[in-house]
């Protein structure tokens, strides 16, 4: 795939029956994604599909996190164990918040002074939302902070299960040429979004943050320890 073009091509996944979705592709020469890649980003979701997408760290493969046959297949896509959870991404905060309405107060303000940005943010999950997630009583919770060549994606109105598009186990994908032929070959979208930073995002643990205050790392990634202090520290002095 050459670089410097996005490419958006929609295939109808392979348990869908026919006429589900016709092939189709679109080549724009811009180095941006736009409103046409982000409304097929929706429409093959919707569809049940996989998406092989760029994200603010490394590319990610998305699905819808209510449909269970797009979540057996993108865990299948990866090799990944089904035991082991996914985050639900949201691809702007007010979207998540209002559909978290059991967030506390405290929560709220972490993540209003956290997101969008480069992490996973685990969270109680109170009333067992999107159980296909694996997560069980924690919920993952990402808002990726969109780069001005990806900011269209905002205006993608409907949560995906996602996860890195690496094979598990490894490396993570800075280039879409860097994904592996099997997964690309099996996502229903693709969307070519150039090089992107590379290093997965910081996983911070939040489940004890309403009534204790306690939060930690579970893994590092672009947003470290003091940056993440100081913005925790604002937001619990903020009225």
């Amino acid at each position: 795939m050459r670089r410097g073009f996005v490419a958006a091509t929609c295939r109808v996944p392979s348990a869908a029956p026919a006429g589900a979705g016709g092939a189709a592709s679109a080549w724009n020469t811009a180095a941006v994604l736009d409103a046409h890649d982000a409304r097929r980003l929706r429409e093959c979701v919707l569809a049940g599909g996989v998406a092989l997408l760029p994200t603010d760290t490394v590319y990610g493969l998305a699905c819808d996190p209510l449909q269970p046959a797009a979540v057996k297949r993108l865990y299948e896509l990866k090799g990944r164990p089904p035991a082991q959870p996914a985050a639900i991404m949201f691809f702007a905060l007010a979207p998540a918040l209002a559909v978290l309405p059991e967030l506390g107060e405290r929560e709220r303000a972490a993540l209003a002074a956290l997101l969008p940005g480069p992490l996973t943010l685990l969270l109680p999950n109170r009333a067992r939302r999107y159980p296909l997630s694996g997560g069980g009583e924690t919920l993952g919770l990402r808002v990726p902070a969109l780069a001005p060549a990806l900011a269209a994606l905002g205006a993608v109105d409907v949560p995906v299960l996602q996860s890195s598009a690496n094979l598990s186990g490894g490396p993570e994908a800075r280039r879409l040429e860097d994904v592996a032929p099997s997964v690309r070959d099996g996502a229903a979208l693709e969307l070519d979004g150039g090089e992107l930073p590379g290093v997965a995002s910081t996983v911070l643990d939040l489940r004890e943050h309403e009534l204790h205050g306690r939060w930690r790392i579970v893994r590092a990634g672009p947003v470290g320890e003091a940056e993440l202090e100081k913005a925790l520290e604002a937001a619990d002095a903020s009225p």
